[in-house]
């Protein structure tokens, strides 16, 4: 008899539909039913692991309704024995404005262990993910979030626990590489397991729609940092079962929800999934197709990790900036052409009054880090010679020389797109947003920054404030749950400084380095500890939250602190 191992996780919900993703411990079908609508499906195999992703269509919209799920005619959730709220699917209205959006995003948590426990080698402040969601079942009448965006290192496959580590050395020697962190598909099961069953978590993500994309630490710090780290991982006997493991098991467990249900009815892996004979196993497919897309930074172009999402007239576009990137012998790109033609077409098609472009690394980094990584970037191609390339390689790795800014081209790139969706809307047609919001996390600290910049000859400035431009933000928001060493801390508070703006404008004219295009000021920040932030969006209204996870030394009585509001746009 089949039992819920992880799961529901409620995923893609528009109008009329919702998607729901489960692993159980036996083949079996699954059902989702709600008073509106029910759907089944049947589990599949991936190296003798059950998954299944349930698309519920037909819902009504603008409805809130409770769902249950079933196994093999079974209910096993909701569990009554829990005492939490019931899990429940609220489709959006049939005019998509007839009420606030909430959107909650961040980044970095690493799992281990719940902030109601102790006993940890790392001292961590609670988790804001698992406060949030004690708050929600403790204030039924509070609005749920309409999304929860998970803007990368959603599990830390490089840092794991002291009990992930003790379950490791169950099954191989840690004292040959890769040691105590994740080797194979196999391992990462028991990481998403340890991060994903906590039952505050569980309980959110069954409820709340959720959008994810990866960072570097959900496969390994440094990923795809540049064409040499590629060669020396390359070179290891432990590698390449690494990467496969880390894209198969994020296809299972992240991307596939991501997609809407016109998406997956087109992704040709899924189908050939679906349509295994029952008991297939489908890892070998899967393991395959890891490969071919880790071959992406070779310029090889094979699948896609970015996705859209339309929430009423918010458009988000989640933009991966680690599997895609080009990092060949004579080319480096962030994103790759076919990438960047693939995010104008969706920012072009229009129909949207706030576009939130979702990418792991921020886009405006603090003003002497930006133009320290954009020196290094051109020093590390020779621009300063043999020498000065190798040790600016070192550098590189060591201090995660590795954003937008590092990546000079495909920034250019990002901030021209940017800007002319600002200032003269979607080729579509239709005015310009009234908000384009860059959504980031990664660099341990929140911040607000506002972009302004000119368009060729004498136009407008973006950024003023007029009813007819946008307003450009980056909003960065990081970590949700994890550490930041003091040395962090120092650095970017000095990195927001007017000295560290000088060295870096002194840096930039030692590379030889073009003006930039766009300018930006620090609205708020940086904030240190474990945070979320909030858009709300109504009409052409943007107003964003800022909470902070507190509690006493032993995280009792954790709490969020609302530290900070602002009004990024007026409706």
């Amino acid at each position: 008899m089949a039992e819920l191992l992880l799961g529901p996780v409620l995923r893609h919900v528009d109008r009329t539909s919702a998607t729901v993703w489960v692993e159980t411990d036996a083949p079996c079908v699954v059902t989702v039913a709600c008073e509106d609508g029910v759907a089944s499906a049947a589990t599949w195999n991936v190296f003798g692991h059950h998954y299944v992703l349930v698309v519920v269509e037909g819902l009504t919209p603008g409805r809130s309704r409770e769902y249950r799920v079933l196994l093999d005619e079974r209910v096993c959730w909701p569990d009554a024995r829990s005492g939490y709220p019931p899990s429940a699917v609220r489709t959006a209205s049939a005019h998509g404005d007839e009420r606030d959006l909430n959107v909650v995003f961040g980044s970095c948590r690493w799992s281990s262990p719940p902030s109601t426990e102790a006993g940890e080698e790392r001292r961590l402040d609670p988790d804001a993910l698992d406060t949030l969601a004690r708050r929600l079942m403790r204030a039924p009448d509070e609005p749920l979030p309409d999304a929860l965006l998970l803007l990368g290192d959603q599990v830390y496959a490089d840092e794991t626990s002291r009990a992930m580590q003790n379950r490791l050395a169950r099954r191989r020697d840690l004292s040959k590489a890769p040691g105590p962190q994740i080797a194979d598909f196999e391992e990462y099961t028991l990481l998403y397991r340890e991060s994903w069953s906590d039952p505050q978590i569980r309980w959110l993500l069954s409820t709340v729609p959720s959008a994810m994309i990866f960072d570097d630490h959900d496969v390994i710090d440094d990923w795809n940092t540049s064409h040499a780290w590629r060669s020396e991982m390359a070179a290891t006997d432990w590698w390449s079962e690494r990467i496969a493991g880390a894209l198969a098991s994020y296809w299972v467990y992240q991307h596939l929800g991501n997609l809407d249900p016109a998406a997956l009815a087109r992704d040709e892996l899924f189908a050939t999934v679906k349509a295994a004979a029952p008991g297939e196993d489908v890892g070998p497919l899967l393991h395959e197709f890891a490969l071919r897309a880790d071959a992406e930074a070779e310029g090889k172009t094979t699948t896609r990790w970015s996705f859209r999402r339309d929430f009423g007239r918010t458009r988000l576009l989640m933009i991966d900036s680690r599997a895609g990137r080009v990092l060949t012998g004579d080319a480096r790109a962030m994103i790759g052409a076919d990438e960047l033609a693939w995010i104008t077409e969706q920012a072009d098609e229009g129909g949207y009054d706030h576009l939130l472009i979702g990418t792991s690394l921020p886009w405006l980094l603090p003003h002497g880090i930006h133009d320290l990584e954009s020196w290094n970037e051109a020093l590390c191609a020779g621009e300063r010679g043999p020498r000065v390339a190798a040790w600016s390689e070192w550098l590189r790795r060591a201090s995660d020389l590795e954003h937008w800014a590092a990546f000079r081209d495909s920034f250019e790139a990002l901030s021209a797109l940017i800007g002319r969706i600002a200032l003269h809307g979607p080729r579509a047609g239709g005015p310009a947003p009234a908000t384009v919001c860059v959504l980031s996390g990664d660099v341990h600290h929140v911040y607000a920054a506002e972009a302004r910049w000119v368009s060729p000859g004498e136009g407008p400035r973006v950024g003023e404030n007029s009813a007819d431009l946008a307003r450009v933000y980056q909003l960065t928001c990081s970590p949700v749950h994890n550490s930041v060493p003091p040395a962090i801390r120092v650095g970017f508070r000095f990195g927001w400084g007017r000295m560290a703006t000088r060295i870096g404008r002194a840096l930039a004219r030692h590379a030889r380095l073009t003006p930039l295009p766009v300018e930006w000021t620090k609205l708020g920040g940086p904030w240190f500890g474990n945070h979320l932030m909030t858009l709300t969006l109504h009409g052409r209204r943007a107003v964003l939250s800022l909470d902070r996870a507190e509690g006493d030394r032993h995280n009792r009585a954790a709490r969020l602190r609302r530290v900070g509001r602002a009004t990024l746009r007026e409706g």
